[in-house]
């Protein structure tokens, strides 16, 4: 399973923020997203009980989408002040507990989610943990993602049939959607004029945007205008849109085989003050004690994975 790290930890913040109350320790440091994060963490654990966990952050807002379209992400405010220092502490947690922290400046947290996907798939079946339907272009036999919905335990699995029957697309054809719609929570136009309605019929006609532009000639004049004015910002928006799967990241398979290292996170636990989630800690080792127990002979007996 990879974690979108950035994506539970911003969830955790506003669900736990929302009436004004933010969680402290004695001495003053926020905690509540973190708090959030690892309850958000262990039900995932618990619901799917993966092998192998890493969890997946970005490592800073520049990154080489910043450097090719520089109004990418923009519109964005500056994070609260409260979860500003939560950024690095919930990696130390994540790390106490003996999961793997995965992150390279330069990218996102979705193009080493891609690249580990792509690298993994011939040897395990994947999961991706996120609440970002973008990822789903990553979807293909070996590759399932899953997004969270409002609420705890509420999740959506999308895998190639769930996608076709939800949505009506490819994984492929979710890139060339944004290609065309854009995307405003990214801040990037598409094609202005073209919204989601004329994206989705686009594709359901020409299934592609090469199939569309090679059939100019046969869409509405006005579609047809748009299309060639902002032509240049349809291969931009498109290539902004797509997951890079070759991040120069790597994490063997024997690197993050999922065993909680009890003691460390009940000192980190107890450390920030998170005596109630203690209990998830030997809840864990309880629901993996038994297939984990061959997991390890097998690693024990392949030191490389």
């Amino acid at each position: 399973m990879l974690v979108d790290g950035m994506a539970l930890l911003f969830r955790a913040f506003y669900a736990t923020s929302y009436s004004g109350y933010i969680r402290k320790t004695s001495q003053g440091l926020p905690t509540n997203a973190v708090y959030g994060f690892i309850q958000y963490f262990f039900d995932a654990l618990q619901h799917f009980r993966p092998t192998h966990v890493i969890c997946c952050w970005d490592m800073g807002s520049s990154t080489f989408r910043t450097e090719t379209y520089s109004a990418y992400k923009q519109n964005r405010g500056e994070p609260p002040l409260e979860l500003l220092p939560q950024f690095d502490l919930v990696k130390e947690v994540v790390e106490s507990m003996g999961v793997r922290n995965v992150g390279l400046a330069g990218y996102e947290a979705d193009d080493c989610i891609g690249t580990l996907a792509a690298c993994h798939q011939a040897d395990a079946e994947v999961l991706v943990l996120t609440g970002d339907h973008d990822m789903l272009q990553l979807i293909n036999e070996r590759i399932n993602i899953v997004i969270m919905n409002k609420g705890r335990s509420n999740y959506t699995v999308y895998d190639l049939q769930t996608l076709h029957e939800r949505k009506r697309l490819t994984p492929s054809q979710i890139v060339d959607l944004k290609a065309f719609m854009g995307d405003t929570s990214d801040n990037y136009p598409g094609v202005k004029g073209i919204g989601e309605k004329t994206a989705l019929k686009l594709l359901a006609d020409y299934e592609t945007v090469e199939g569309c532009l090679a059939c100019l000639d046969e869409l509405p004049k006005g579609v047809r205008t748009k299309i060639e004015t902002n032509l240049e910002m349809l291969h931009l928006s498109r290539d902004l849109a797509r997951i890079r799967l070759n991040v120069p990241i790597a994490c063997e398979l024997g690197e993050c085989l999922w065993a909680l290292q009890h003691e460390a996170a009940v000192s980190k636990f107890e450390l920030l003050e998170f005596g109630g989630l203690v209990k998830l800690l030997q809840q864990a080792v309880e629901w993996y004690e038994e297939p984990f127990a061959a997991e390890r002979e097998v690693a024990a007996a392949d030191p490389n994975g």
